[in-house]
């Protein structure tokens, strides 16, 4: 009789708070971004190590910018920049993408981000690097999937080339067969009721931000920028430790059967 497997969860979060209830829910590591309305960017140095002393592994996202992941060549240095200094800081991994204009991985780039990771005088062969949700862009997921254990990369955050990742399930199936000895970690709009569809198909991780609704406080409300019309649009999101711990519980239901 085959033993369960236990598959890894990883919450995004945006600050030591959500880390915290992502430790009590019982996840195996966070990432850690801001603007998660905005897909998340890269954190500030003071937000990497307060979420470091909280004691989870803490992978953190380096992306500059919302939109593409087509990145001009100062781009490409500012992310070497803020990946040593996100090692320098506590991380335990770093979550990093980047795409030629022809949708393929564009591996100088990504070559370079490894080596601010793990170079002389970085973190060294331990630190883990996921190639983030870029490859749902690219022109081929699964072919670039075959690319990333050449290149270094730990695991790969995808939701098989759809919007949400219980939308990509073949894709998801095809790419934990192409992938190797890279991790496949599904992600991408992720409810705990997609848990069991994700696991079936062979990933080895499932991530998810597990947020809600921050309640407003202060007082009366005023838009400050030109997009928000009213106060719940101009809100931000928390981590929700219920959310967490459900996910915790589907990852770990007995009706996984081990891999292989």
């Amino acid at each position: 009789m085959s033993e369960p497997r236990r598959l890894s969860l990883e919450i995004a979060v945006s600050s030591p708070s959500g880390a915290r209830a992502a430790l009590d829910g019982g996840a195996d590591r966070v990432e850690l971004c801001v603007g998660l309305e905005l897909g998340g960017l890269t954190p500030s140095q003071g937000l990497i190590e307060t979420t470091v002393a909280v004691g989870l592994p803490v992978h953190v996202l380096i992306r500059p910018r919302p939109g593409d992941f087509v990145f001009a060549a100062d781009e490409v240095d500012l992310m070497e920049r803020e990946t040593r200094a996100a090692v320098a800081s506590g991380a335990s991994g770093v979550v990093i993408g980047a795409l030629l204009s022809d949708g393929s991985l564009d591996e100088v780039a990504l070559g370079r981000l490894v080596e601010a990771a793990r170079g002389p005088g970085a973190g060294g062969a331990g630190i883990e690097l996921t190639l983030h949700r870029a490859i749902d862009q690219s022109q081929d997921p699964v072919a670039a999937a075959v690319r990333l254990a050449g290149l270094g990369l730990t695991r790969v955050l995808t939701s098989g080339g759809a919007s949400r990742a219980a939308s990509g399930i073949p894709t998801l199936e095809a790419m934990a067969r192409a992938a190797g000895s890279v991790q496949v970690m599904a992600g991408g709009g992720v409810d705990v009721a997609d848990i069991g569809a994700l696991v079936a198909t062979g990933v080895d991780a499932v991530h998810l931000s597990a947020k809600k609704p921050a309640r407003r406080a202060g007082g009366s409300w005023v838009s400050l920028g030109t997009r928000s019309t009213s106060a719940d649009s101009d809100s931000h999101f928390v981590t929700d430790g219920a959310i967490v711990a459900a996910a915790r519980r589907a990852l770990d239901a007995p009706s996984h059967p081990a891999a292989g």
